[in-house]
Protein backbone atom coordinates (compact mmCIF):
# COMPACT_ATOMS: atom_id res chain seq x y z
CA UNK A 1 0.00 0.00 0.00
CA UNK A 2 1.49 3.01 -0.92
CA UNK A 3 2.16 5.75 1.48
CA UNK A 4 -0.97 8.08 0.23
CA UNK A 5 -3.48 5.19 0.61
CA UNK A 6 -1.81 4.16 4.49
CA UNK A 7 -2.61 7.97 5.12
CA UNK A 8 -6.17 8.31 3.93
CA UNK A 9 -6.95 4.86 5.27
CA UNK A 10 -9.51 5.13 8.46
CA UNK A 11 -8.19 3.13 11.54
CA UNK A 12 -10.27 2.75 14.91
CA UNK A 13 -8.86 1.88 18.45
CA UNK A 14 -10.85 1.26 21.17
CA UNK A 15 -13.37 3.69 19.80
CA UNK A 16 -10.89 6.45 18.44
CA UNK A 17 -11.03 6.93 14.56
CA UNK A 18 -8.67 8.62 12.75
CA UNK A 19 -8.48 9.56 9.02
CA UNK A 20 -5.76 11.82 6.61
CA UNK A 21 -6.93 15.32 5.24
CA UNK A 22 -8.15 14.40 2.20
CA UNK A 23 -9.88 11.25 3.73
CA UNK A 24 -11.73 13.59 6.16
CA UNK A 25 -12.49 16.18 3.51
CA UNK A 26 -13.94 13.79 0.91
CA UNK A 27 -16.33 12.24 3.38
CA UNK A 28 -17.37 15.44 5.15
CA UNK A 29 -18.88 16.70 1.44
CA UNK A 30 -20.22 13.52 0.98
CA UNK A 31 -21.70 12.90 4.26
CA UNK A 32 -20.27 10.11 5.23
CA UNK A 33 -18.71 10.54 8.27
CA UNK A 34 -19.17 6.95 9.74
CA UNK A 35 -17.97 4.54 12.37
CA UNK A 36 -16.03 1.51 10.99
CA UNK A 37 -15.33 -2.13 12.27
CA UNK A 38 -12.29 -1.58 14.79
CA UNK A 39 -8.93 -4.09 13.55
CA UNK A 40 -6.01 -5.06 16.03
CA UNK A 41 -5.36 -1.89 18.67
CA UNK A 42 -2.24 -0.12 16.98
CA UNK A 43 0.88 0.45 19.17
CA UNK A 44 1.46 3.74 17.59
CA UNK A 45 -1.77 4.64 18.27
CA UNK A 46 -2.46 7.90 20.73
CA UNK A 47 -4.86 7.35 23.77
CA UNK A 48 -8.08 8.88 24.54
CA UNK A 49 -6.36 10.94 27.32
CA UNK A 50 -3.61 12.02 24.82
CA UNK A 51 -6.09 13.11 22.09
CA UNK A 52 -8.30 14.99 24.85
CA UNK A 53 -5.31 16.62 26.60
CA UNK A 54 -4.51 18.42 23.00
CA UNK A 55 -8.35 19.11 22.71
CA UNK A 56 -7.75 20.73 26.45
CA UNK A 57 -4.14 22.90 25.54
CA UNK A 58 -5.39 23.77 21.75
CA UNK A 59 -2.74 21.88 20.44
CA UNK A 60 -5.05 19.93 18.45
CA UNK A 61 -8.04 22.40 16.85
CA UNK A 62 -10.81 20.63 18.36
CA UNK A 63 -15.32 20.64 17.81
CA UNK A 64 -17.54 18.42 19.36
CA UNK A 65 -19.54 17.31 16.51
CA UNK A 66 -23.46 15.93 16.93
CA UNK A 67 -24.71 16.00 20.20
CA UNK A 68 -27.34 14.48 21.42
CA UNK A 69 -28.78 15.85 24.98
CA UNK A 70 -30.40 12.62 26.73
CA UNK A 71 -33.32 12.38 29.00
CA UNK A 72 -32.80 14.65 32.24
CA UNK A 73 -33.69 12.94 35.15
CA UNK A 74 -32.83 13.20 38.94
CA UNK A 75 -29.32 12.41 40.37
CA UNK A 76 -28.63 10.53 43.69
CA UNK A 77 -29.02 12.35 47.34
CA UNK A 78 -25.81 13.68 48.63
CA UNK A 79 -25.41 15.46 52.31
CA UNK A 80 -24.98 19.37 51.78
CA UNK A 81 -24.91 20.26 55.45
CA UNK A 82 -23.04 19.64 58.69
CA UNK A 83 -24.94 17.05 60.86
CA UNK A 84 -26.69 17.95 63.79
CA UNK A 85 -26.25 15.57 66.68
CA UNK A 86 -28.59 15.55 69.54
CA UNK A 87 -27.40 14.52 72.96
CA UNK A 88 -30.44 16.17 74.83
CA UNK A 89 -33.52 14.32 76.01
CA UNK A 90 -35.69 16.55 73.51
CA UNK A 91 -35.95 17.58 69.99
CA UNK A 92 -33.72 19.97 68.93
CA UNK A 93 -34.40 22.22 65.48
CA UNK A 94 -31.78 24.80 64.35
CA UNK A 95 -31.36 26.03 61.14
CA UNK A 96 -28.79 24.57 58.85
CA UNK A 97 -26.84 26.20 55.62
CA UNK A 98 -26.35 24.32 53.14
CA UNK A 99 -24.11 24.43 49.93
CA UNK A 100 -24.22 22.03 46.87
CA UNK A 101 -21.91 22.31 43.96
CA UNK A 102 -22.27 19.22 40.91
CA UNK A 103 -19.81 19.32 38.27
CA UNK A 104 -19.74 17.21 35.33
CA UNK A 105 -17.87 14.57 34.46
CA UNK A 106 -16.90 12.34 30.84
CA UNK A 107 -17.18 8.99 29.67
CA UNK A 108 -13.73 8.11 31.34
CA UNK A 109 -14.96 9.47 34.75
CA UNK A 110 -12.83 12.48 34.18
CA UNK A 111 -13.71 15.82 35.54
CA UNK A 112 -14.88 18.58 33.46
CA UNK A 113 -13.32 21.91 34.03
CA UNK A 114 -15.50 24.54 34.71
CA UNK A 115 -14.67 27.46 31.70
CA UNK A 116 -11.87 25.28 30.41
CA UNK A 117 -11.66 24.49 26.59
CA UNK A 118 -13.70 21.18 26.34
CA UNK A 119 -16.47 22.88 28.84
CA UNK A 120 -16.66 25.97 26.19
CA UNK A 121 -16.57 23.15 23.51
CA UNK A 122 -19.58 21.31 24.32
CA UNK A 123 -21.22 24.51 24.84
CA UNK A 124 -20.70 26.17 21.88
CA UNK A 125 -22.10 22.89 20.18
CA UNK A 126 -24.99 22.35 22.10
CA UNK A 127 -25.96 26.16 21.82
CA UNK A 128 -25.87 25.64 17.92
CA UNK A 129 -27.92 22.36 18.11
CA UNK A 130 -30.36 23.38 20.59
CA UNK A 131 -30.24 27.31 20.74
CA UNK A 132 -29.61 26.86 24.93
CA UNK A 133 -26.22 26.56 26.87
CA UNK A 134 -24.87 23.83 28.81
CA UNK A 135 -23.29 24.27 31.94
CA UNK A 136 -20.36 21.91 33.04
CA UNK A 137 -21.37 23.12 37.06
CA UNK A 138 -24.05 24.19 38.98
CA UNK A 139 -23.86 25.45 42.55
CA UNK A 140 -26.91 26.66 44.77
CA UNK A 141 -27.15 26.83 48.36
CA UNK A 142 -29.22 28.25 50.95
CA UNK A 143 -30.96 27.38 54.71
CA UNK A 144 -33.52 24.90 56.09
CA UNK A 145 -34.76 24.38 59.82
CA UNK A 146 -34.10 21.02 60.56
CA UNK A 147 -35.40 19.07 63.83
CA UNK A 148 -33.55 16.16 65.18
CA UNK A 149 -34.87 13.92 67.54
CA UNK A 150 -32.71 13.02 70.78
CA UNK A 151 -30.58 10.03 70.07
CA UNK A 152 -30.03 10.86 66.51
CA UNK A 153 -27.69 12.63 64.00
CA UNK A 154 -29.87 14.72 61.10
CA UNK A 155 -28.24 17.19 57.64
CA UNK A 156 -29.66 17.83 54.71
CA UNK A 157 -28.98 16.69 51.55
CA UNK A 158 -29.82 17.95 47.80
CA UNK A 159 -30.54 15.92 44.53
CA UNK A 160 -29.25 17.80 41.52
CA UNK A 161 -30.98 17.29 37.77
CA UNK A 162 -29.00 15.32 35.79
CA UNK A 163 -28.44 15.19 31.73
CA UNK A 164 -26.12 13.47 29.71
CA UNK A 165 -24.46 14.88 26.24
CA UNK A 166 -23.26 12.63 23.55
CA UNK A 167 -21.30 13.41 20.24
CA UNK A 168 -17.63 12.57 19.35
CA UNK A 169 -14.29 15.10 19.58
CA UNK A 170 -12.87 15.81 15.93
CA UNK A 171 -9.02 16.50 16.35
CA UNK A 172 -7.30 17.96 14.07
CA UNK A 173 -3.49 19.07 13.62
CA UNK A 174 -2.11 21.15 11.06
CA UNK A 175 0.39 18.52 10.75
CA UNK A 176 0.11 15.16 10.60
CA UNK A 177 0.35 13.25 14.32
CA UNK A 178 0.30 9.74 15.49
CA UNK A 179 0.40 9.38 11.67
CA UNK A 180 -3.11 11.42 10.61
CA UNK A 181 -4.43 14.77 10.33
CA UNK A 182 -7.35 13.90 12.15
CA UNK A 183 -8.34 11.77 15.33
CA UNK A 184 -12.10 10.97 16.39
CA UNK A 185 -13.03 10.56 19.72
CA UNK A 186 -16.78 9.11 20.97
CA UNK A 187 -17.65 10.43 24.28
CA UNK A 188 -20.72 11.06 26.53
CA UNK A 189 -20.46 13.74 29.50
CA UNK A 190 -23.05 13.86 32.55
CA UNK A 191 -23.60 16.91 34.08
CA UNK A 192 -25.51 19.23 36.09
CA UNK A 193 -29.31 20.49 33.47
CA UNK A 194 -31.50 23.43 34.49
CA UNK A 195 -33.94 22.65 37.09
CA UNK A 196 -37.45 21.35 35.32
CA UNK A 197 -35.76 19.69 32.31
CA UNK A 198 -38.08 17.65 31.10
CA UNK A 199 -40.09 17.54 33.98
CA UNK A 200 -37.74 16.92 36.19
CA UNK A 201 -37.03 19.41 40.14
CA UNK A 202 -34.18 19.29 42.26
CA UNK A 203 -34.82 18.27 45.60
CA UNK A 204 -33.57 19.35 49.62
CA UNK A 205 -34.62 17.27 52.13
CA UNK A 206 -33.69 16.37 55.47
CA UNK A 207 -32.59 12.93 56.75
CA UNK A 208 -31.61 11.76 59.83
CA UNK A 209 -30.40 8.17 61.38
CA UNK A 210 -29.88 6.76 64.60
CA UNK A 211 -26.65 7.71 66.74
CA UNK A 212 -23.99 4.28 66.56
CA UNK A 213 -23.26 3.13 70.16
CA UNK A 214 -19.90 5.37 70.15
CA UNK A 215 -21.22 8.48 69.17
CA UNK A 216 -24.05 7.56 71.96
CA UNK A 217 -21.34 7.08 74.25
CA UNK A 218 -19.64 10.63 73.22
CA UNK A 219 -22.48 11.99 74.61
CA UNK A 220 -21.57 11.97 77.83
CA UNK A 221 -18.36 13.55 77.56
CA UNK A 222 -18.14 17.54 78.66
CA UNK A 223 -19.70 19.55 76.49
CA UNK A 224 -21.94 17.69 74.44
CA UNK A 225 -23.44 16.38 77.80
CA UNK A 226 -27.57 16.84 76.85
CA UNK A 227 -26.78 19.47 74.63
CA UNK A 228 -27.20 18.97 70.91
CA UNK A 229 -24.35 19.87 68.62
CA UNK A 230 -23.01 20.63 65.12
CA UNK A 231 -20.11 18.46 63.67
CA UNK A 232 -19.14 19.93 60.04
CA UNK A 233 -19.34 18.09 56.98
Amino acid sequence: MSTTNRQKRARTSGGIRSAGRGAVLSAVALGLVTAMAAPAVAADDPTREQLMADCASGEGKCSFNEPVLGKAYLGNFHQVSDSLFNCSTSDATQSMGWSDTVGSTDSAGVSVTVGGKIADLIDLSVTATYSHTWSSSHTENSSLTMTVKPGEVGWISRAQVMQTVSGTWQTHYDSPKWGHYYWFVPDTVTGPATNGTDGQSNAVTVKTRKMTAAEKASCGAGAKRGRAFVVQH
